[in-house]
């Protein structure tokens, strides 16, 4: 009989209490959080560098809208975990019309969201990095 290990970071969310769920959530918003401190840290890091070169390149330029435009996403996935946590809460008193499911399926999106910016943020991070070393 052939058996396999589960893995529960892939494996359907069935078996995983709420509590953890709710739990993974609330590292998601400090995940966030600490993002957003790095963006601020990536901006400041492009001021000077413009300041010491006296210009501002194209790439430059690019990189601070991105950090624009990350602030707003990292805002947007905070407001969708908040009303992720609010489902949990309404799960939780009983409302009707809500199941376990429902939660755990928007979990998973959540997760699979999370998963695809937080790739996407360290190639981000690369460019930064990779510019601010430019001399």
């Amino acid at each position: 009989m052939k058996t396999t290990d589960a893995n529960p970071k892939t494996d359907v969310l069935l078996g995983t209490g709420l509590n953890a769920l709710h739990i993974e959530s609330q590292e998601w918003l400090e995940t966030i959080a600490f993002w957003k401190d790095e963006i601020r840290f990536f901006a400041n890091l492009l001021q000077k560098k413009e300041t010491k070169e006296n210009r501002t390149s194209e790439l430059g330029r690019i990189l601070k809208s991105l950090d624009k435009i990350h602030m707003e996403i990292f805002d947007y996935m905070s407001e969708d975990i908040l009303r992720h946590e609010s489902l949990l809460a309404r799960l939780q008193k009983g409302e009707k019309g809500l199941a376990d499911i429902d939660y755990r399926n928007q979990h998973d999106k959540v997760k699979s969201t999370m998963a695809k910016f937080e790739g996407e943020f360290r190639d981000f991070k690369r460019l930064v990095f990779e510019y601010a070393k430019e001399s």
